[in-house]
């Protein structure tokens, strides 16, 4: 496998460079922020984008599904865009999920842009899931938190490589906490040192793992680029 190996709260976690996250030893697939049919909420408020992001990002989620062979999946909230994007998601698409669900239990976290839930789509639906002392959920709380596992803030990093500054998408955890990278293809990034994250790590145990073209870069905080 091309991920890298890692440990939250005590549970053995695979970091894979396409943006999810592995529980071998429950079979858990761990994906965030989906951001599906973004192109299409835009549209719906007239500013027009390229109407690919839903295949693109659903064709990833197939790929990462099919390395894994998952007993579950957890889909950490902001799985749609906006409220309505589930109800109004093509056949195509909405056939593409059910495939990917076939002989696994899924389940839909609510999230900030996304809180009713997804209809007429496998699976269920919650605001948290509960699993060997962790705790699943979109939006992280406010300070320390040992066992939790959330996205909502699309975590970043920026490193310098041979005079070259680059930014990318990262697992952020001090082994007590993750915060998931955004999945969405279309979705953008919050550096780790946004005051949006002040205060929910011990820093001096915060790594980085940044997702490359095939393989994860990890890196400590104290060596990420200002």
């Amino acid at each position: 496998m091309p991920g890298i190996e890692t440990s939250i709260h005590g549970i053995a976690a695979v970091c894979d460079p396409l943006g999810a996250l592995y529980l071998p030893d429950a079979g858990l697939l761990i994906v965030s922020d989906l951001h599906l049919e973004k192109g299409a909420a835009f549209a719906r408020r007239g500013m027009m984008l390229p109407p690919y992001d839903t295949l693109a990002t659903l064709t990833v989620l197939a790929a990462v599904i099919s390395r894994y062979d998952p007993k579950l999946v957890v889909s950490l909230g902001d799985n749609f865009h906006d409220r309505i994007g589930s109800a109004h998601l093509p056949e195509n698409f909405r056939a593409l999920i059910v495939g990917m669900a076939r002989g696994r239990e899924w389940l839909w976290i609510n999230g900030n842009h996304d809180p009713d839930g997804v209809v007429d789509l496998p699976g269920s639906c919650a605001d948290e899931m509960h699993y060997a002392g962790l705790t699943f959920r979109h939006e992280p709380k406010n300070g320390l938190q040992s066992g939790e596992i959330a996205g909502h803030l699309h975590p970043s990093a920026t490193v310098r490589r041979r005079e070259r500054s680059i930014r990318r998408p990262c697992f952020a955890t001090d082994g007590a906490r993750l915060l998931m990278p955004a999945f969405g293809v279309m979705s953008g990034g919050l550096d780790l040192g946004h005051q949006a994250m002040k205060g929910l790590f011990d820093t001096s145990s915060l790594v980085a793992h940044l997702l490359g073209r095939d393989r994860i870069y990890s890196v400590r905080y104290g060596n990420l680029r200002g």
